[in-house]
């Protein structure tokens, strides 16, 4: 449907919203589901999640692992904090690139938006330094790349 907008507020907020054509229902159970999220949440082509575990309830734990299958590689842990299907999930992400980084604390949400669906996804970083290097990673692209594979996915059936 569109791609990612990535907007900043005050200074440790990243907001990111995306269109999607599937129903909130599924944009949720994708970002739930590890089956589903290790498909498409690979950042650009090439990379590759050998590890998903993502506990689908409050409390849950969360851990990805990503391989580029050159040697490099890096990881994501966190906890899950609310969950209120199919509309909100709150979660606590670190990642560790080897050393790890602060908690960043995100906010997701879904709504109905027309024939599909609007993801807004907050993030609450910890200082502006920490939002600074996010935003200097290259993390639009790679989160874009990871929407359009999703997208894909629903629109080919694979996920439905």
């Amino acid at each position: 449907m569109s791609k990612l907008t990535l907007t900043t507020e005050g200074e440790t907020f990243i907001v990111v919203k995306r269109r999607f054509a599937a129903s909130p229902e599924d944009v949720y159970r994708a970002h739930m589901d590890p089956a589903l999220i290790a498909q498409w949440l690979l950042g650009p082509d090439g990379w590759t999640m050998p590890v998903c575990i993502n506990e689908a309830k409050v409390g849950g734990k969360i851990r990805y692992e990503w391989n580029n299958g050159k040697g490099g590689g890096f990881f994501l842990t966190g906890e899950i904090l609310e969950l209120a299907p199919p509309h909100r999930i709150v979660h606590v992400e670190r990642m560790h690139m080897p050393g790890v980084t602060p908690d960043n604390r995100v906010t997701t949400t879904f709504e109905a938006d027309g024939a599909g669906t609007l993801m807004t996804m907050r993030m609450s970083l910890p200082d502006a330094a920490t939002r600074k290097a996010m935003l200097g990673s290259g993390m639009e692209r790679g989160m874009e790349a990871s929407y359009a594979r999703f997208e894909a996915l629903f629109v080919k059936g694979v996920a439905a």
